[in-house]
């Protein structure tokens, strides 16, 4: 079982503070309308965080196995909130943008599946409640 604790840090009406196991803190706030300081990350968005860490993690590893020559990589992740509370995520369309040399595109398409359906457990944990698009674009390296 996997545990962490959160403490609102007094700093702020709405700031509080997580660290992981190995010491590294986040911060985590409010915004200003909710009574918030904007001092750190919504709840909301490190899920999408957390989502494109867990995913790009898997994918990258996976690549590097099928020696594709990766040379940059990022996530560029939207999340389409329901309009009535709890204003939870209706849709999130996950876009992984990979530079390399001679990428191909089967194999890229194949290790966002894989993450995507079997080993990404943020992705996993969030199956049946909200719509996960997973797209990706290449970019040829200029290196």
């Amino acid at each position: 079982m996997r545990e962490i604790t959160v403490n609102w840090n007094g700093l702020g009406a709405l700031s509080f503070e997580a660290t992981s196991p190995s010491g590294h803190p986040v911060q985590m706030d409010s915004t200003l309308e909710h009574g918030g300081n904007e001092q750190g990350f919504s709840p909301k968005t490190l899920l999408l965080v957390a989502l494109g860490g867990c995913t790009g993690m898997d994918v990258l590893s996976m690549l590097r196995k099928m020696r594709q020559d990766v040379t940059g990589y990022r996530l560029e992740i939207k999340g389409q909130e329901h309009q009535e509370h709890p204003k939870k995520f209706d849709r999130i369309i996950v876009e992984h943008v990979i530079e390399g040399r001679n990428l191909n595109q089967a194999m890229v398409d194949k290790a966002i599946r894989l993450s995507h359906q079997k080993y990404c457990g943020v992705s996993a944990s969030l199956a049946g409640s909200v719509e996960i698009e997973m797209i990706s674009r290449l970019v040829e390296s200029q290196l």
